[in-house]
C-alpha cells in the first residue's frame, strides 16, 4: 500500500522538490529482508521509487528484534538507530508523517 500511495504522490505533485522518506519500523522492516521471499513486484516496485529518488529506512532496533542483518537487506536500504527518533527528526526538519 505505501509503495502504491508514493507512486500516486509522485504522479500528482509532477515535481522533483519533494524529499520522501519511507521508513519501516517494527514488523514492517521484514519488508526489507530479502530471506522473507520478498513479492517480485514488491522488490522491483521499491527498486524503482530507489531510483526515482525515495529513500527507504528501517529502525535498527526493529531489525535486532527480527534478527535481520544489514546484510540482508536490499542494498539502497538505510538503517537509523531508532524509528522514532528518526522521525521525530525528520518532522522537526519539516517532514510531514503520513501512515498508509
Amino acid at each position: 500500500m505505501v509503495l502504491k500511495n508514493t507512486n500516486n504522490l509522485l504522479e500528482a505533485i509532477n515535481t522533483n522538490n519533494f524529499n520522501i522518506e519511507i521508513l519501516a519500523n517494527s514488523e514492517a522492516v521484514k519488508a526489507y529482508d530479502y530471506n522473507n521471499e520478498l513479492d517480485l513486484r514488491i522488490s522491483s516496485a521499491m527498486k524503482e521509487l530507489d531510483h526515482k529518488g525515495i529513500k527507504f529506512v528501517a529502525c535498527n532496533n526493529a531489525l535486532k528484534s527480527y534478527s535481520i542483518k544489514k546484510e540482508d537487506l536490499m542494498s539502497f536500504v538505510d538503517i537509523v538507530p531508532t524509528g522514532i527518533l528518526e522521525l521525530v527528526n525528520k518532522q522537526s526538519d519539516g517532514y510531514s508523517y503520513i501512515k498508509p
